[in-house]
């Protein structure tokens, strides 16, 4: 099951164990239970601080349990953890082993105050990017708190679940039972929703903060490059994100970034977070930003309101908030989001292994997704409103070439529908005839580009007609001391290459907006 190579690799990282730790396993006589009993068996004779045990009682078989001997710590595994979960099974192991987490002492303590019985179950595709984040923040909790359970659970093995629950879009997370959170989620998320006294808490701390020089509002490319270069100039630069990392956090593969040959996305976007870090930048991850006020004076503080209250202020600002998966805004869409309305072809794709599914949108994007769904489903199709596909002619030929993909071009999607429960179907108008037609299906997989975050800045800075931030040569806005930059902007070209380099452009501009600019009495 674990190559020489994996194994060498968990060899050393054991090495860092200072407490014994017990794998307990609970197998059963189930189909996948031999290949899980190898797995573990692979794992054992690794560490003379690591025990495996046989006799475990879980309901969910096979699973197996990480726990530090003589005591019950609430992580399990109704899974084998491999490919991207792998880090996840390391990461259970090195920490209930004694290994510090890399979190911050405060974060620590807060998990550790929890004063409620928290049973967590999160349904994962070992194909998912997005589910490790999910799953080892959770299992972090557990670790810390005994009043904490969670259990990751593959779909792939437990499939009467998935169909039980109706569960269409991973990681799907339940708390004690009921419905806690579907995609991507940070651990300061997680605790913002399980804390009620979190955010007052936060609010308090962040109010209390000394002027930035440059506060920089997103956590993508744009903004890590932004404040590396801010940072770099010797003032004080601080980062207020929602998610460090942004969209990259939602990318598979990334080849076109120059000198990184290959990375994926929450790789790289961990990359990013520690070269911020690295220059001594505030980061206030896990909060969204409400409203900004302009200085009332030239030189004066310009006023960053976030959503729980708090309110930052610094003498330059740079926007960097990026973007989000565009909807396609029809009857159905929003009702059956992650109950068959999908948008990652890469973590859901899976789910719908041997069922019908469609894909709306022609462009790179779209296709590329029909092409993998391909060899995953039973058939695809794909709906393009314009009257051609647009994407790269290579991946339309190779599109054209899959016998079980169907292409409507000139096709308007005009509803999803459900039974009430789940998606069962799609409906599109043929544009030049006006004729409707249904598609029977299970799953719609929406690739139609996306949507600049600047809602919260109507009314404050310019804006485009497609609500992108206008910004001239330097990334200056309308507003004096406040820049952008990045796939929220106006500036071509939503690259990830060219939103660093955007920010980079911007953290400058910033720079020498404040070295002009008088300080405020």
């Amino acid at each position: 099951m674990l190559d020489d190579n994996l194994k060498t690799q968990l060899q050393s990282y054991l090495t860092r164990l200072t407490q014994p730790i017990e794998v307990i396993a609970t197998l059963g006589d189930g189909p996948d239970a031999p290949e899980m009993r190898e797995f573990l068996q692979d794992l054992d004779g690794l560490s003379e601080m690591v025990s495996l045990r046989w006799d475990g009682t879980n309901e969910r078989k096979p699973s197996f349990q990480v726990t530090r001997a003589g005591q019950d710590m609430g992580i399990h595994f109704a899974a084998i953890p491999m490919g991207h979960e792998f880090t996840s099974l390391v990461l259970a192991l090195l920490q209930a082993g004694g290994h510090p987490p890399k979190v911050d002492a405060d974060v620590i303590e807060q998990i550790r105050a929890l004063d409620t019985d928290m049973a967590f179950e999160t349904y994962i595709s070992l194909t998912c990017h997005n589910c490790p984040d999910v799953v080892q923040a959770l299992n972090l909790m557990a670790v810390l708190n005994p009043r904490i359970t969670h259990v990751m659970i593959d779909g792939g093995l437990f499939k009467d679940e998935i169909e039980q629950r109706q569960i269409m879009a991973v990681p799907s997370v339940y708390l004690n039972g009921q419905p806690f959170g579907s995609g991507r989620m940070e651990l300061s998320e997680i605790l913002a929703k399980v804390d009620t006294g979190a955010a007052a808490r936060d609010a308090g701390k962040l109010g209390a903060k000394e002027a930035f020089d440059v506060l920089i509002v997103g956590g993508g490319p744009a903004g890590a490059a932004a404040a590396v270069y801010a940072a770099r100039k010797g003032i004080r630069t601080g980062v207020v994100a929602e998610r460090f990392g942004g969209q990259t956090l939602d990318t598979l593969g990334i080849e076109n970034y120059i000198s990184v040959q290959h990375t994926e996305g929450p790789q790289f976007a961990a990359a990013l977070e520690a070269q911020v870090k690295a220059n001594d930048v505030d980061i206030m991850n896990g909060q969204r930003v409400a409203g900004i006020t302009p200085a009332a004076t030239a030189g004066g503080p310009i006023t960053v309101t976030l959503e729980n209250g708090a309110a930052l202020t610094s003498r330059s600002v740079i926007l960097s908030t990026g973007a989000r998966w565009r909807n396609v805004n029809v009857p159905g869409e929003a009702e059956y989001k992650n109950k068959g309305v999908a948008y990652c072809p890469h973590c859901d794709g899976p789910l719908f292994k041997g069922k019908d599914v469609a894909v709306i949108g022609g462009g790179n994007s779209g296709v590329e997704a029909a092409i993998d769904l391909a060899g995953i489903v039973r058939s695809v199709t794909l709906v393009e409103f314009a009257d051609q596909l647009k994407a790269d002619a290579v991946l339309v030929k190779k599109l054209r070439s899959l016998s079980n993909v169907t292409i409507h071009v000139n096709a308007q999607t005009t509803e999803i529908t459900g039974d009430g429960q789940k998606v069962d179907g799609l409906v599109f108008q043929d544009r030049a005839s006006g004729e409707s037609h249904r598609v029977d299906l299970s799953g719609v997989f929406v690739q139609i580009g996306l949507v600049p975050n600047t809602e919260f800045l109507k009314g404050t800075v310019e804006l485009s007609r497609y609500g992108e931030i206008l910004i001239d040569a330097k990334c200056a806005t309308s507003v004096p001391g406040v820049f952008a930059a990045g796939d929220a902007t106006t500036v071509p070209f939503k690259q990830i290459v060219i939103a660093a380099g955007e920010g980079s452009k911007a953290a400058l501009s910033a720079f020498d907006h404040l070295i002009r600019s008088p300080l405020a009495a």
